[in-house]
């Protein structure tokens, strides 16, 4: 059993980050992807780590103890504050629909958001390379949501689509209307059964049967309850070992060291702050160069531009591979598209898009957040955006043992926030298994984000994008773009800085 306990971890308010005096700080020019202008935090450790040194000295020793110290209050205390869900409106997650007006459908909910893999700031793991630093305490937000968007991509590529943890567990701090109590005799909430838990050492990678093309437009809600949950060996031994490839330790393929690493590859260090577009190339990076899932790959898109031929030359198989020796056939893809939905704020007039790509059972999640607060939204309701929250330092869990704790890397207190506190700079998640199903995502994909009033929020078009001198890039090409605008748009783009307009990135 893991000393941590999820039904302790609750989520920390604000502040989480310690300000410059303008309140943000800004990136390197000399890393090699530039993130656009973001209200995101920044580490704190920046300077106070020796880059390329071994030992650290006794000044970084004492201020990693203080500041160790001040995070365990931080990013620790427990924070009783209920989630009110309506019973009358749709909630949306992962592209499902639960209409929470039965003790039936709240269960539905609670194994979907329960199954979720949830990634959390860790304490006391291996020193990460070049630095003194154990924890990722007040800046590795981003990587952990970053990290949880590539979890659930994972999930989608692995398992079956209507798999969930047998082991969920039961929801805290949450207030379902059609659950309130009548009398002074009927307790709030509902009891949900606890299950016993197993585990099988030896893990069967084969992959399960794929899905159904339809599975990337719009979903409707199911008129039957899905079936009960049951233990199948093989879908515990691969969701198993999915979460082991995110533990705290030097050789996990996507765990935050291997992170950092890629990092230093755009000029960031361990401590350094991380935006949603840096993260969407480290993530690009960490599948390519793993062992783990070879037929899966990550394309990162251009200024908010999907080029289709670069991602079927990305996941045919018969053009990427040049060895003879290479099976043909069609790679998954996870396609990551870095945006900005208004200036300083969330522009409003975006936000039924949002909704929109949230419904699409494609879509696997946005890494964004609130200013200086990242978190990872995976669904909404009425207002406002369903959420997963890295903010709370739980101990390191050695995920090299057979038999280690799921516990803590699952959440039982879902979180919501109004879409105007959304920070305008995010990267949204879509996922194909085959060519058909990236066909058919781009043609749901493209009508979610359409606009009869403004240019949508990102495109898809044919042909293949320009090398903007980003190493290993997505698609990369000397090509000409053929991203054209359509007739009456072209004035638009000349409001970059307004936030009454879209800003490319």
């Amino acid at each position: 059993m893991n000393s941590v306990s999820p039904s302790a971890a609750q989520y920390v308010g604000s502040g989480m980050y310690h300000d410059e005096p303008d309140g943000r700080r800004i990136p390197s020019t000399s890393a090699q992807v530039l993130e656009p202008r973001s209200h995101f935090g920044h580490g704190f450790l920046a300077d106070g780590h020796r880059e390329g040194s071994g030992e650290p000295d006794e000044v970084d020793r004492l201020k990693l103890r203080l500041m160790s110290a001040w995070n365990n209050v931080k990013y620790g205390w427990s924070v009783k504050t209920k989630t009110v869900f309506s019973k009358s409106s749709p909630l949306f997650l992962m592209g499902q629909s639960y209409q929470l007006n039965t003790e039936a459908e709240v269960e539905r909910f609670r194994l979907a958001f329960g199954s979720r893999v949830w990634l959390t700031y860790r304490k006391e793991f291996p020193q990460l390379e070049g630095s003194s630093l154990t924890s990722d305490c007040g800046w590795g937000c981003m990587l952990r949501s970053g990290q949880m968007l590539l979890a659930q991509g994972l999930m989608v590529h692995f398992l079956p689509s209507d798999w969930r943890w047998p082991d969920c567990p039961q929801l805290t701090d949450v207030d379902f209307e059609v659950l309130r109590p009548r009398s002074p005799s009927r307790s709030s909430g509902i009891s949900i059964p606890s299950f016993s838990s197993s585990w099988s050492s030896t893990v069967n990678q084969k992959q399960p049967a794929g899905v159904s093309a339809a599975a990337d437009g719009l979903r409707r809600a199911p008129s039957l309850r899905e079936p009960p949950v049951g233990r199948e060996p093989q879908a515990e031994e691969l969701h198993r070992r999915l979460v082991s490839w995110f533990g705290d330790q030097p050789a996990a393929p996507f765990g935050v060291h291997r992170l950092v690493e890629l990092g230093k590859e755009s000029g960031k260090r361990a401590g350094d702050w991380y935006g949603p577009s840096l993260v969407a190339h480290i993530l690009r990076k960490a599948v390519d160069r793993s062992l783990e899932v070879p037929n899966l790959c990550v394309y990162v898109a251009q200024d908010c531009t999907v080029y289709t031929e670069d991602v079927k030359r990305l996941c045919d198989q018969s053009v990427s591979d040049s060895s003879s020796s290479s099976r043909s056939g069609w790679k998954s893809v996870i396609i990551l598209v870095p945006v900005r939905l208004g200036g300083e704020t969330l522009n409003p007039s975006y936000i039924e898009c949002v909704k929109n790509i949230l419904r699409l059972s494609s879509c696997i999640g946005i890494i964004g957040g609130k200013p200086k607060h990242s978190l990872f939204f995976i669904g909404f309701q009425d207002e406002q955006l369903l959420y997963l929250d890295p903010h709370y330092c739980q101990p390191v869990v050695d995920v090299t043992h057979g038999s280690f704790s799921l516990e803590s890397f699952h959440c039982n207190s879902p979180r919501k926030m109004n879409f105007n506190r959304m920070d305008p700079s995010c990267t949204i998640g879509f996922y194909a298994r085959s060519k058909k199903d990236f066909e058919s995502l781009c043609s749901a994909v493209s009508v979610a984000v359409s606009s009869k009033e403004r240019y949508p929020i990102f495109t898809f078009v044919e042909g293949r994008g320009q090398d903007y001198g980003l190493e290993g890039y997505s698609g990369g090409s000397t090509d000409t773009p053929t991203h054209i605008i359509p007739p009456g748009k072209l004035n638009l783009n000349k409001k970059r800085g307004s936030a009454e307009e879209f800003v490319f990135l």
